[in-house]
């Protein structure tokens, strides 16, 4: 007998360029390596000279600026995450996800670096912040607490309805089934 299994098309096989992707990887590791050097030197002093600049030793500025940024950058990457996690999708389409969650997430990203690191451009950095941007530091921190308090709300929310639309629609699935079974009901028996 045939067998349908033999009958179907079979994809060619490509042979794999080892040498090729190995050389790709070893390019992106040493890109990486490069832009941590390089990243871990400039930015967290010129991330904390651009805050100070713009809060300029006001406190209400400081308020501004560490609320407005702990809220939004906070909130947002994880309303991406949740968008990006909460349904079945390739590990290609969770990969951009997650970066572009984290490219969102760089200002409180940066500063949380500053705050726990501990090498020469991060003590810089923190002097940077305690001269000029006294504050923003603290407010930062309550404006990223309020942030993620903001998504559990709206996370809540949204799968509190979600789930509330499938009730809803299970139960007018089975009132219609009920009054499918009452018609035939009334059709089998006329005198009720």
């Amino acid at each position: 007998m045939n067998d349908p299994a033999q009958n179907l098309p079979t994809s060619p096989r490509r042979d794999i360029n080892w040498t090729r992707r190995l050389i790709f990887i070893g390019v992106g590791v040493a890109a990486v390596v490069l832009a941590y050097l390089i990243g871990g030197q400039i930015i967290p002093r010129e991330w904390a000279d651009f805050i100070g600049r713009r809060v300029d030793r006001s406190f209400w500025a400081a308020v501004f600026y560490g609320l407005f940024t702990g809220i939004v950058f906070t909130f947002v990457p994880l309303l991406v995450l949740f968008i990006g996690f909460r349904k079945r999708r390739s590990w290609g389409a969770w990969l951009a996800f997650l970066i572009v969650a984290l490219v969102i997430a760089l200002p409180n990203l940066l500063t949380l670096g500053i705050v726990l690191g501990n090498g020469n451009p991060a003590h810089d950095a923190e002097r940077i912040f305690s001269t000029d941007a006294q504050y923003y530091r603290g407010w930062n921190l309550a404006g990223a607490v309020i942030g993620a308090a903001l998504f559990m709300f709206a996370a809540w929310i949204l799968i509190r309805r979600h789930r509330l639309r499938d009730r809803e629609h299970a139960l007018k699935a089975e009132r219609k089934a009920l009054e499918d079974e009452r018609k035939k009901l009334k059709q089998q028996d006329p005198s009720t």
